[in-house]
Parts: structure tokens; sequence; C-alpha cells
């Protein structure tokens, strides 16, 4: 079994002890994905401008994976606040198009408490 694994821009990826995405056996598993800049580890205070920035860390794990946002099978959003979800709408609407992934949205913390919205995403490589 060939595993192929795909680091992102997170500084938290070596102090946790996980990768962006990891590609095996056809599937690409893309971490749950936050909205940060890489470099300051600071939060846009707008969700729809940490969604917009997640999926854009998730687009780069996917094209390095060699996959789309096509290609994306089960997608699960964590939002610390429920009523944060509907503004993120328009821009999943937008990244998944007319290949709309299996969904659930979870309401929980997240790891800090400027994060307001968590993607986590599985794809089949084309």
């Amino acid at each position: 079994m060939d595993i192929r694994r795909i680091a992102g821009q997170s500084a938290f990826e070596p102090r946790i002890g996980y990768c962006r995405a990891v590609v095996v056996d056809g599937w690409v598993h893309v971490a749950g994905t936050t909205g940060n800049d890489p470099d300051t580890m600071t939060y846009p205070p707008d969700v729809v401008d940490q969604c917009r920035l997640a999926l854009g860390y998730i687009e780069q794990a996917l094209s390095e994976a060699g996959a789309g946002f096509a290609d994306v099978v089960r997608v699960t959003y964590v939002l610390p606040d429920r009523a944060d979800f509907e503004p993120c709408w328009p821009l999943l609407r937008a990244a998944f198009g007319d290949n709309p992934p299996a969904a659930t949205m979870i309401e929980c913390g997240l790891l800090s408490a400027d994060m307001k919205i968590e993607i986590e995403v599985t794809a089949k490589l084309p």
C-alpha cells in the first residue's frame, strides 16, 4: 500500500503531529482545515473570510494530490456557532458546484476561540 503525505503550511502540523492530507489507495483524506494566516497563525474575525481561506488550503492539498472539489465525496463542517454556517453556504456551493458531496455539520468548540469554522474532506482520485 502506497501512502503519500502532503504537508500544509499550518504551524499546528509539526506541533500536533499530523499533515494536511494523506493519499492512500486512490483516496485523498484532507485534515480538518481552518482559515488562518499560516505565518502569523491569526484568524480573520469574519467566518466567511475564514471559510474562504480554509477552502483555499483544501483546494491546494487536493490539487497536489491530483484531485479537485469535484472529486470530494464527503465533507464535515465544524463550527462553534451553528449560526455562522449559513453565511458560508454561497462559498460552499461555489466550491462544490454540480458535484455536491455528502455532508455533516457539527457544532462544537475548536482548538482556539478565534477559529470559526473547520472543514474536513475526503475525495476519490479521478
